[in-house]
C-alpha cells in the first residue's frame, strides 16, 4: 500500500490527503475564513523554517545536485551524477538533494560511497512520496519555498542534471537570485551539453539578443559533459566567491579610520 508523508506524519489508504499542504495554501478560491479555522497554518510554516534551520545549521561546505526524478540506472546522467556527487564527498562537500527517486538517488548514494555526508530535502507530493535509503540527514517538507530556501542557503553551488519542470523551477530560480544579487554568485553548473544546448543557444542568442537580460547574464552558467568539469567548474566558481569576499573585506577595513582600530 502506498505511504504518503505529511510532513512528519505517515499517512495510508483513505488518510492520504487528496490536496497537498501547497495546494491548499495556493488555492486563489478560498475565503478569509481559513485565518480562522486554520489558524496553525502559519505556526507550521513558521515550523519547517526553524527545523530547517536547526538541522543544516552546522552542515558545513555543501553543494545542491538536482535532477529528473524519472532517471534510472540505465540512463548515463544517473552514474554522471553518482560519480560527480561522490568526487565532492572527496573534496569535503556535503551534497544534497531533493532527497526522491532518479539522479538525487544517484548523487546521494554517490556521496554515502564516499564517505561524505548525505542530504535529502523531501517535499510531499502526491506522488514521489519518501526519501531513498541513501540520505542520511533528511528533511520533510509540506512546503516548496520553505524547501527551496535550504536549497539556497546552505549551498556554495548548484550542478544540474537534465531534468523537468522541478528541475527548471530550481535552476531559473538559483539564476535569478544571483542575477538580482539577492544572493552572492555561487556557481551554476549544467552538466550535459546535448540535453542543455537548446535552452542556453536559446538564452543567449534570443533573450539576449532581444536585450531581455544582458549580456553577462549568460555567464551566469557553465555547461559541462563529465564529473570532472563539473567538479573543476564548481571549486573554481567557489574560489571566486572567497576571494571576491576578501577583497571586499579588504576595502571595508581600508576605509575605517585609523582611529577606530
Amino acid at each position: 500500500m502506498a505511504v504518503y508523508y505529511k510532513g512528519p506524519v505517515q499517512l495510508r489508504g483513505e488518510q492520504i490527503p487528496r490536496r497537498t499542504a501547497d495546494a491548499r495554501l495556493l488555492d486563489p478560491h478560498q475565503d478569509a475564513d481559513w485565518v480562522h479555522s486554520d489558524p496553525w497554518r502559519v505556526m507550521r510554516i513558521q515550523a519547517e523554517f526553524v527545523e530547517g534551520f536547526g538541522a543544516l545549521a552546522k552542515l558545513g561546505p555543501a553543494v545542491s545536485i538536482f535532477g529528473s526524478a524519472r532517471s534510472d540506472e540505465s540512463d548515463p546522467y544517473y552514474d554522471m551524477a553518482r560519480k560527480t556527487a561522490a568526487a565532492l564527498a572527496k573534496e569535503e562537500f556535503a551534497v544534497i538533494t531533493g532527497g526522491g527517486p532518479g539522479i538525487m538517488t544517484a548523487a546521494n548514494l554517490g556521496a554515502k560511497e564516499a564517505g561524505g555526508t548525505s542530504v535529502g530535502l523531501g517535499i510531499e507530493l502526491p506522488f514521489e512520496q519518501g526519501m531513498n535509503e541513501y540520505v542520511d540527514l533528511g528533511i520533510n517538507f509540506r512546503y516548496f519555498f520553505a524547501r527551496k530556501t535550504m536549497f539556497v542557503k546552505y549551498s556554495l553551488g548548484f550542478v544540474v542534471f537534465p531534468g523537468g519542470y522541478g528541475t527548471l523551477d530550481e535552476l531559473f530560480e538559483a539564476l535569478t537570485l544571483v542575477q538580482t544579487h539577492k544572493v552572492e554568485s555561487f556557481p551554476i553548473v549544467l552538466v550535459g551539453s546535448e540535453y542543455w544546448s537548446g535552452l542556453t543557444d536559446w538564452i543567449e542568442n534570443v533573450q539576449a539578443g532581444a536585450g531581455m537580460i544582458s549580456e553577462k547574464d549568460t555567464d551566469l552558467y557553465t555547461l559541462v559533459d563529465s564529473p570532472s568539469e563539473a567538479v573543476a567548474a564548481l571549486k573554481k566558481g567557489i574560489s571566486s566567491l572567497v576571494v571576491d569576499r576578501q577583497k571586499e573585506t579588504a576595502r571595508r577595513l581600508a576605509q575605517i579610520s585609523p582611529d577606530v582600530l
